[in-house]
Parts: C-alpha cells; structure tokens; sequence
C-alpha cells in the first residue's frame, strides 16, 4: 500500500467517524477550504502520533548506536520512497520536475533545506538514548511559538485572543525553564532556531511534500553508505545477518515516510500559525516517552514552566472547540435559510 494511500485511508477513518458525531457537517457539507482545513488536521494529528512512536524506536534497536539508527533510517526512507515511486510509476514523472530546475541558483535554493532536515532527523535518533530526550522535547515545544512569529511576519496571519493567551502561557513556561536551570540545552536550540526554517522555505518553494524528501533523503543516501562501510562495518554486519533486524529497519523506513510526508501536507494544508499550534500535540508524546519509556530524568520543579505549557495547549482546544462550534452554527443557519 502506498505512503499516499495510507494518508487517505486515516483520512477515509476520521471522516467516517465524524459522520457518527454531531459535528458530520462540517466534513461532508462545508466549503472546500473547510474540508481542506479538516483534512490538514487529520495529517498533522496522525504525523505527530507517528514522531511520538518513531522517538521511542531507537530503543528497540540496541546495540545500534543513535546515529547508526539515524544512518539505517535514512538509508530505508530513501528505499521506501523510491520503490513506492517505481511502483507507482511517478518516479520519472518528479524527476522530470526536477530536471526543469535550469539553474544553479535554482538547486542551491532547493538544497538549503536538506542540511537542516538531516541534523534534525539525526537528533531524533540521538537524543532518545542519550539522555537529550527532555531537552529535545522542550525544543519542539518552543517549534510551534517559532512557527506562530515566522506566520505572523512572513505571512500576516492574526491570532485570535485565544491563541495569543496560548503563546503568552508557553512562552511564559518556557522562559521559566530556562531561569531554572541557568542555560538552554544545544538540543533545545537547534529544534527550535532551524526545524520551522525546514518548513517556511518548503512552502515558500512550493514543491510537494514527495519531491523535497526525494531531494533530501537522495543527497543523503551516498554519505549514508559510506558511513556503514568506512566506521561502522559492526553495524553492516548485524543488520544484513538479522531478520529481525531488517524487518524493523524497513518499519522505520515506511513510518518514517508517512510521517514526515502526512507531517509537510498539513503544513502546506493549513495556516502556519494552526499548524503550528497543533505542532503542541508531539512535544506532549515526546516528554511522556522520554520520561516514561526511555527513563529520561524528570525533575519535579518541571511541573511548574512544563504546567503552563498545558495551560497553553489548554487555550488551544478551546479556540479549536469554539472554532467548531461556529462552523456548526454556520452551517445549521446555512440549511435553515436554504430551507426557507
């Protein structure tokens, strides 16, 4: 089943269990921007269910070091991408695209995104077993307040009050974090200062979700095996001796994919600042596995800045709930005056 296929059918799930909700309208009879506003939303949901269960991964693979996992991770993202390309039979046709880049300029700009989207793969492998799992966390909690400046600068997109309270709340959490402890970690910076870049020059580029991971993962590749032949041979020779091995490592591929496109669709999908709102969701996945599954340290003075956090995402659900509810509202009048 293809990577597009799997998006459409948690797509086809959500619509037919919002249809046995009190809310069906919304998906089956609102305008098109609101059916593409319900569709980016199911991605972004389903793409931050899937980071919180691939940051736990790393772990089951022992005695992989993080960065050997982030080197076979990419290695079988590129493995899944291209031969669901084959199979589907538009590997020629994005590689057409490509080939009408007639410029130099033109594949520099294509290319600045794949520096930053390689470090940060590769820190989502790392920081797990390495005792950067809060931290990493922290980072992508302050992601979404990054994406919400840049949507706001680069895009003038408002906020309501709602989600002003929601920034204030979190940025108050954070900044309380950082006097706590006297420093921010390197993890923390680097998601924050470079993951919302990787997405604000994709969509200024305006090319899919399939084509920037073919580029990224395509310039990766080589280096990749280069890696496992030159420093890590042990490594080589466990995997392609294992079955149980190889089996994991290509659910780490077909995941990953799925994540990461579902992950650029809902980005391309909905506003920067909603996306970036919703970005809350795998910060919150991350921190519970980090803390609970990979027994990352948790201090309890965290509750504190970590409280106002969730009074943040608390603000969110309630500007999304409100948000439903005059779609609703619009959509009942909408029938009564049709009726009429």
């Amino acid at each position: 089943m293809s990577i597009s296929t799997l998006s459409n059918v948690f797509a086809n799930i959500l619509a037919t269990t919002a249809s046995r909700l009190p809310l069906p309208a919304i998906w089956t009879a609102g305008t098109e921007q609101q059916r593409t506003l319900m569709l980016g939303v199911s991605f972004a949901i389903l793409s931050n269910i899937l980071f919180g269960v691939l940051y736990a991964y790393s772990s089951f693979l022992a005695p992989l070091s993080g960065t050997q996992v982030f080197i076979w991770r990419m290695l079988a993202m590129w493995a899944v991408l291209v031969g669901y390309l084959l199979m589907s039979g538009r590997l020629n046709m994005h590689i057409d695209k490509l080939r009408a880049l007639g410029s130099v300029k033109q594949w520099l700009w294509l290319l600045v995104p794949t520096p930053i989207f390689l470090s940060q793969f590769w820190l989502f492998m790392w920081a797990p077993v390495n005792g950067q799992g809060v931290q990493t966390a922290m980072g992508y909690f302050l992601f979404p307040l990054m994406m919400v400046v840049f949507g706001c600068v680069f895009f003038g997109e408002k906020l309501s009050r709602l989600q002003w309270l929601a920034v204030a709340f979190a940025a108050v959490g954070v900044c309380s974090e950082i006097v706590r402890t006297q420093s921010v970690s390197w993890a923390t910076l680097w998601v924050c200062a470079t993951y919302p870049l990787y997405y604000i020059l994709r969509r200024l580029q305006g090319i899919g979700a399939i084509i920037g991971l073919l580029v990224d993962l395509t310039v990766c590749a080589p280096f990749a095996v280069a890696y496992l032949f030159l420093f890590a041979p042990n490594s080589l020779m466990l995997v392609t001796g294992s079955g149980f091995f190889m089996a994991m490592l290509a659910g780490l591929g077909l995941l990953s994919v799925l994540a990461m496109k579902t992950n650029v669709d809902a980005s391309q999908m909905l506003p920067v600042n909603v996306y970036g709102m919703m970005s809350y969701l795998e910060p919150a996945l991350l921190f519970i596995l980090a803390v609970t599954v990979l027994g990352n340290p948790f201090e309890s003075a965290m509750i504190y800045s970590y409280g106002l956090i969730w009074l943040g995402i608390a603000c969110l659900i309630a500007h999304g709930v409100r948000q439903l509810r005059r779609a609703r509202k619009g959509m009942h009048m909408a029938k009564m005056a049709n009726a009429v």
